[in-house]
C-alpha cells in the first residue's frame, strides 16, 4: 500500500513525542447511518474527550459542530498533523474496509445527527469521504450552514468527474496547510 510508509513514520512519531495511544478511534455514520470506527493518529492530549465538556463554552461553531481555535487539547505534533492532514492517513483503512470513499461527505458523529435538520439526513445516502467539498474549501472555518450546502450539493450533483476534480484539488489545498486547525 502507498500509505503504509508515511503511516508508519507518523506512527512512530506520535509514539515517541506524545506516547501511546497512537491511533484515535471514534465512533462515526456512514452509508444508510451505520456506524462504524473511524480511526486517526491522534492529535490531541489522551483524555481529550473527557475534557470536552470543561471547553464547551469555548465553542466558536454554530449547530452541532465543535471547534475550538486554538484547542488546548492538541499537542504540539498534533498541530501540525492537522495542518498538514497526516492525522487522517489511517482512514485509508476505513475506505478499503468500505467504511467511506476517497470523496464524500465529511463523516458525522452520531451526536451530530439528532441536531440535524431533516433535509441533512440525506447525505446518509453516500459513503462519508477522506476528503469533500469541504476539504477544498477551508474546512476550519465553516459554518454549519456551510457544510450542510456542501454536503447536500455533493450528494445531489455527485459524478466520477467532480470526485476527480475535488481529489486533485485537495492536494494544493493539503500543501497550502488548509487542513483542520
Amino acid at each position: 500500500m502507498l500509505g503504509a510508509l508515511p503511516m508508519a513514520a507518523v506512527a512512530l512519531l506520535v509514539r515517541i513525542v506524545d506516547g501511546r495511544p497512537v491511533l484515535f478511534r471514534q465512533e462515526r455514520l456512514g452509508r444508510h447511518g451505520r456506524p462504524f470506527v473511524l480511526g486517526k493518529f491522534r492529535t490531541m492530549v489522551p483524555d481529550a474527550e473527557a475534557l470536552r465538556p470543561m471547553l464547551a463554552h469555548r465553542n466558536e461553531a454554530d449547530g452541532p459542530l465543535f471547534k475550538i481555535r486554538e484547542d488546548p487539547r492538541v499537542t504540539r505534533l498534533g498541530r501540525h498533523l492537522r495542518r498538514t492532514s497526516l492525522d487522517e492517513l489511517p482512514q485509508l483503512w476505513n475506505v478499503l474496509r468500505g467504511d467511506m470513499s476517497l470523496v464524500g461527505p465529511r463523516p458525522a458523529l452520531p451526536a451530530e445527527l439528532a441536531a440535524w435538520p431533516a433535509d441533512l439526513h440525506r447525505r446518509l445516502e453516500v459513503r462519508p469521504g477522506l476528503t469533500g467539498p469541504w476539504q477544498v474549501s477551508g474546512r476550519a472555518g465553516a459554518s454549519f450552514e456551510d457544510y450542510r450546502r456542501h454536503d447536500l450539493a455533493y450528494v445531489d450533483g455527485r459524478t466520477l468527474l467532480g470526485d476527480l476534480g475535488l481529489l486533485v484539488r485537495t492536494v494544493p489545498a493539503v500543501l497550502r496547510g488548509r487542513g483542520a486547525a
